[in-house]
């Protein structure tokens, strides 16, 4: 409950934000909300400026919405071990040191996310720490700092930014031809209950094939990710860590943070899933 609480206050603040600049720049260019410009500057607005508030706000909302404790003060030798295992693979990757934390979840787990290379957090689960043994530890941590020297966040930001502001253009663009076709003779288009239902069907339906593109992104960055560990650390940690992975517990995470997690959730079609089957993985990696 606190998990969707927070996410529906959060999108409701974003709303917010985004129509009140996307009224002062309609106001400031004396652009019509319906003309095609109109159009573009509202997908444009909506699309890019909700993926890169999320992004600024990403190590926020991640730390609230798993509990994650931010190791400050390492207060035993696991808690040092991490700090130190990231400290050496961040030197190694050419990034500036991430906030370390732990959360508290049964699954095997870990995420990496922040909004730049050099203001970054990785946090690792509870049920990873107790259930892999060191290297296979150390490989995930491998893993997230890779997603990090990358630069997949930022990335990953702009490529939904884009199919974002596709999705809404598109979509409003034929719900005023449906919309003015079915009242031609009664409304002025753009302004109609018609209208504003048929965007939305538009907008989930493009959506879901807006989903797939991100999906088969955040699949490849996986590899990347993957390739970046074996660097790191070995390819013999790193495969281990994810022949390890196949007795997890479904992940628990949402969102990018699963995006970036070192697993995500079973029983997803693939088309959708941000990540590739574990076996591809373990594959690519030999």
């Amino acid at each position: 409950m606190k998990r969707v609480v927070l996410f529906l206050l959060t999108n409701l603040a974003v709303m917010l934000v985004l129509g009140i600049v996307l009224s002062i720049l309609m106001s400031v260019f004396g652009i019509s909300n319906r003309s095609l410009g109109g159009i573009l500057m509202i997908a444009t607005v909506f699309g890019f400026g909700g993926s890169f508030i999320s992004l600024f706000m990403s190590k926020w909302m991640a730390k609230k919405s798993t509990g994650a404790y931010v190791i400050e003060q390492p207060r035993n030798e696991t808690e040092h071990w991490l700090v130190n295992t990231v400290a050496a693979q961040a030197k190694k990757a050419g990034i500036a040191m991430p906030e370390v934390a732990i959360y508290d979840s049964p699954e095997m787990n870990a995420f990496a996310t922040g909004p730049s290379k050099n203001n970054s957090l990785v946090a690792v689960s509870s049920g990873l720490l107790q259930h892999m043994d060191q290297d296979q530890a150390e490989a995930v941590l491998a893993h997230e700092v890779s997603h990090v020297a990358n630069g997949d966040m930022v990335t990953l930001t702009l490529i939904q930014g884009v199919v974002n502001t596709f999705v809404i253009f598109i979509a409003k663009v034929l719900a005023g031809i449906v919309d003015n076709f079915i009242n031609s003779d009664e409304e002025e288009g753009g302004s109609s209950w018609t209208y504003f239902l048929f965007d939305m069907i538009f907008q989930v339906l493009f959506g879901v094939l807006a989903s797939v593109i991100v999906a088969y992104y955040s699949r490849k960055r996986e590899f990347a990710a993957d390739a970046g560990a074996a660097h790191l650390v070995g390819a013999q940690k790193m495969r281990s860590a994810l022949e390890r992975l196949k007795q997890n517990h479904p992940s628990q995470l949402e969102g990018s943070m699963m995006a970036f997690g070192i697993a995500s959730g079973k029983g997803v079609a693939e088309l959708f899933s941000s990540h590739p089957p574990l076996d591809e993985r373990i594959n690519a990696l030999r």
